[in-house]
Formats: structure tokens, sequence, C-alpha cells
């Protein structure tokens, strides 16, 4: 069953997230392994992303002992373009922490086509050297999707070149302004979502929430990407009061 926690605010609700995190990568410190973190990119997470610079700053939470994996990027697209998945990232997080800089791994947007497949089979293998995800977060989107992972994703899909919908490139053009925005995009896949250890799935605001009650009380289907990950045995959806409007508060 899944799980739903709902907070007054997307603040409230990011500093809880980046709370179990910090929890998180404090343990494997102290047992000495490596934490394994899936990040997302974007607005939804822009409140665990402050709250965990807040800790490394104030607190000294340290991130010298984790391997960061971005969910996805745009394809083709350069690292500096300024709605590049890797520079935002950059801009919320990675530039204001301690983190190795060989231990942020996210799809290169600049992948020459033909050596696609061997590079998404070696963001895989990345993973998996690195122990596996212990926790992946994710937004959704008003489709359903999760990453890039568009409605029709298989719940096996692995790291791969998808096809953006249509709606997901028009909402992405306001910021892109006279650019563009790119028709494909590299995105884990949804067996590779669900290979993580935990699952906290974030969601903010009125407009998400039709697509939150949706996912949660739909039968699995490809239909629904954010359906596919019902199954997993540690998904906590995490949403304010606007997003859960919609929903029963508790388990679903």
């Amino acid at each position: 069953m899944s799980q739903v926690q709902i907070h007054d605010d997307p603040a409230s609700a990011g500093a809880a997230v980046a709370a179990e995190i910090a929890e998180l990568i404090r343990a494997r410190a102290a047992e000495g392994r490596t934490a394994a973190l899936g990040l997302a990119t974007g607005a939804t997470p822009a409140s665990v992303y402050q709250e965990l610079r807040r800790l490394h700053r104030e607190q000294g939470l340290s991130f010298a002992g984790v391997q960061s994996f971005n969910l996805d990027e745009y394809w083709p697209i350069d690292p500096a373009h300024p709605e590049s998945f890797q520079r935002s990232m950059r801009e919320q997080l990675i530039d204001a922490i301690d983190l190795p800089p060989a231990a942020f791994h996210i799809p290169d947007g600049l992948t020459p086509g033909a050596a696609l497949p061997a590079a998404c089979a070696a963001y895989e293998r990345a993973i998996l050297d690195a122990g596996g995800l212990d926790l992946q977060l994710l937004g959704v989107g008003l489709n359903g999707h999760i990453g890039f992972n568009e409605p029709g994703a298989l719940a096996g899909s692995r790291t791969r070149l998808v096809e953006l919908a249509e709606s997901t490139r028009s909402r992405a053009a306001v910021a892109f302004g006279d650019d563009e925005v790119p028709r494909r995009g590299l995105t884990m896949g949804i067996g590779t979502i669900l290979e993580a250890r935990r699952l906290r799935v974030l969601a903010f605001g009125a407009q998400k929430a039709g697509i939150v009650a949706r996912a949660l009380a739909s039968a699995p289907t490809p239909a629904l990407p954010a359906s596919l990950l019902g199954g997993h045995p540690d998904l906590v959806w995490v949403l304010d009061r606007a997003a859960a409007a919609r929903i029963h508060s508790g388990s679903v």
C-alpha cells in the first residue's frame, strides 16, 4: 500500500524529506558505506534542496560519502544551457555542497546518438556499482509521467532515450523562451526506479490534486506511469494540502 504524508506547505514537506535524507546519509557514513541518492530536477524538489543546503551549511551535513544519480535530462542539450537539468541541479544543490565531482551522475545531453545505448547501459552499471539507490526522489507530471517516462512506459523499462509528450514540451516552452524544447530526453526507466530501496514522490499545489488522486486510486497501468509505483514496498507520497485535496489522509 502507498503511504501518504500530508504537510501544510511545500516548505514543511521539503524539510521532512531532507531530514530523512540527512538521517540516511549519516547512518551510511557511520557504517562506512556510501549513500546512493536518486535525485529529481525542477521546481517540485526545490524545498528539499534548500533544506539540504541549510543542513550542510549550518549543521555540517557532509555529502563526501554520497553518490547522486539524476533521473533524466533533455536530449540533445548543452549542459550549460539555462534549462538543462545538469545546470539546474548544480544551481539548486551540487555547487553548494561537498559532493565529490565524480560522484555527481546525470545523463549527458550531448551524448552522440550512436553512443546512447552504451551510455544508458553504463548509467545502469554505475547505479549498481554504487550498491543500488537507497532513496529515489520523484515528482509527478500532470499526465502521470515519472522522470521522462511518459504514458505508455513499461514497468520493466530501463535507462533509455524517449520521445517527450507534447504536453510535457508545451509546459516547458515558457521557460525555454525563444529556444525550442528538445523533443526527446534521457531517463531512468520505471524498472530502474522501482529497484530503489525507498521512493519518495513529491507533489505540491492544486494543479497536481487530480493526477495524485488518479495515481493513488488506479490499478497499475502503463497509461498512467505513476500508478506503476504502487507495488513498491517503501513508497511514500509527500504532499501539501492542496495536492492532497482529492484524497483521504493516511494510507491509500
